[in-house]
């Protein structure tokens, strides 16, 4: 009666907001069901399945695997996102991004290849990022 189900569970989870301050330093992945934002430093991989926000303060030397993203800070590594990456106007990545809608504000700098428009998937047979065509995702 007063328990929650696993479905309630998973929603809480998604809610949950990480939070990296300026100052810290991570050496290592970080990994989470839920949001992180990274104000300070991460050398390491930074896996989300929801929404990953790198501050102004914030670095990353590694990549960025999520569903949506919004740099403001610096990313030296691959960038894929299944759905939207924001670049604001103080970002720096130098890397290569997949991502299946991107923002670029005036003033941020980019420098590596892009995919775009392709849905970002992970294979369950690997732990290597597919990048599948929106017409042909039923068959895997």
């Amino acid at each position: 009666m007063f328990g929650k189900n696993k479905a309630e569970e998973a929603s809480a989870a998604l809610r949950v907001m990480n939070q990296f301050g300026q100052g810290t330093t991570i050496n290592g992945d970080v990994s989470t069901e839920g949001d992180v934002r990274i104000d300070g430093k991460v050398k390491g991989t930074v896996t989300s399945k929801s929404k990953t926000v790198v501050g102004v303060t914030g670095i990353i030397e590694g990549d960025i695997l999520c569903q949506n993203a919004y740099i403001d800070g610096r990313v030296n590594g691959n960038i894929e996102v299944t759905e939207l990456l924001i670049l604001s106007k103080t970002a720096h990545v130098v890397g290569d991004i997949k991502i299946k809608k991107l923002v670029v504000e005036e003033g941020a700098t980019f420098s590596g290849k892009c995919i775009m428009g392709m849905s970002v998937a992970r294979s369950e047979s690997e732990d290597k990022p597919v990048a599948r065509p929106k017409y042909s995702q039923a068959a895997v």
